[in-house]
């Protein structure tokens, strides 16, 4: 029978439908078009993109040049901008301010299609300090008060450069979404004097149903509420409320798990799309230590329809529990593009 499942931490209400029986292994290859034309973001292409923010890369090579293995650059075609002033303005009832932020392109490889399932872990370890790194350095400016790290996989999920990376965008204004968790997660520890992500921690170890991998540092699950079939979250086990205080222990730990259930997942469903999300504590505003930081990963194997769309509710056809077990049960047989990192020097 079907379920109406409620998220812990939001007022949200999911439909698990059951009774549309989509097991794990019912869905199939997606089959993705290649592009044509040279990609900007390979190595020896850095004249196509805009002048680098930053970059690890080899002792001796120069900026916006090959001889690196991250790096961040603007985005070409930026949602927001650095240089708009946020000033708030009434046009009769509606409410209008400049795009302020900042839109950033983190590549994730010099490696063209590959993607964070087939990298090193070590390489991984590097992306999460590229995102960390220009996490507190945005945090300087002021004006900005949330920090997005996201990445789209496939064009289901959105993406429109094959070559694999992430974005980031900083905003002036606090995402409703992450709003709603904070509330949440305030509401539920002035009830419980505890912190809800904790405890849905201590609850999925306890149950194990929905858990995919169970790391030192961070938890792998499908959230009880899952909003989309393999919905996934990576949860770091420490309450901490901000990702910029990650530490190079749980870097090692989160790079590794995250390879790890993107493999799974990419090994049961070849190509399959999907949008990741990072959701953490907002910056220069008071600090909300009721919030635990987390990210999502978003498989786009359903498509939102007039119910979804007109009630906010969400059907998801398999079942959490389906799901984590078909991953946890999913061996990884492929292998790596392996690439030997020269002289990365860390700083934490």
């Amino acid at each position: 029978m079907s379920e109406w499942r409620k998220d812990p931490i939001v007022d949200r209400w999911v439909i698990i439908a059951t009774e549309r029986g989509k097991r794990p292994f019912d869905y199939k290859e997606i089959v993705e078009e290649k592009k044509a034309g040279a990609c900007p973001l390979c190595p020896g292409n850095e004249g196509q993109t805009p002048p680098e923010i930053m970059a690890f890369r080899e002792v001796g090579s120069e900026k916006d040049t090959p001889g690196w293995w991250v790096r961040v650059v603007p985005n070409k075609f930026p949602a927001v901008m650095v240089e708009a002033q946020p000033f708030l303005r009434q046009r009769g009832i509606y409410s209008v301010m400049n795009g302020t932020g900042a839109h950033e392109v983190i590549v994730e490889s010099t490696l063209h299609e590959p993607g964070l399932d087939s990298q090193t872990e070590k390489q991984v370890e590097e992306v999460i300090w590229a995102w960390r790194d220009r996490s507190l350095d945005l945090r300087k400016d002021p004006r900005l008060k949330y920090i997005q790290i996201f990445k789209n996989t496939g064009s289901a999920a959105g993406a429109s450069l094959e070559h694999t990376h992430s974005q980031l965008i900083a905003t002036p204004l606090v995402p409703a979404e992450i709003r709603q968790e904070m509330e949440g997660m305030r509401e539920y520890w002035i009830r419980k004097g505890s912190c809800v992500m904790c405890d849905v921690i201590r609850q999925e170890l306890a149950e194990r149903e929905r858990v995919v991998i169970d790391g030192r540092h961070f938890l792998v699950f499908a959230p009880f509420a899952s909003r989309f079939p393999f919905e996934t979250w990576l949860v770091p086990k420490e309450h901490q409320h901000d990702f910029g205080q990650i530490r190079e222990e749980q870097v090692k730990d989160l790079a590794s798990a995250l390879r790890a259930v993107l493999r799974k997942m990419s090994v049961m469903i070849k190509n399959i799309p999907y949008n990741m999300v990072l959701h953490t504590a907002p910056v220069n505003c008071p600090e909300d230590r009721h919030y635990h930081w987390h990210l999502k990963i978003l498989p786009r194997l359903t498509v939102m329809a007039g119910f979804e769309l007109g009630t906010g509710y969400y059907i998801n056809p398999t079942p959490p529990e389906l799901a984590a077990h078909a991953l946890r049960e999913t061996q990884e047989v492929y292998p790596l593009h392996e690439r030997p990192l020269t002289e990365v020097h860390r700083y934490v």
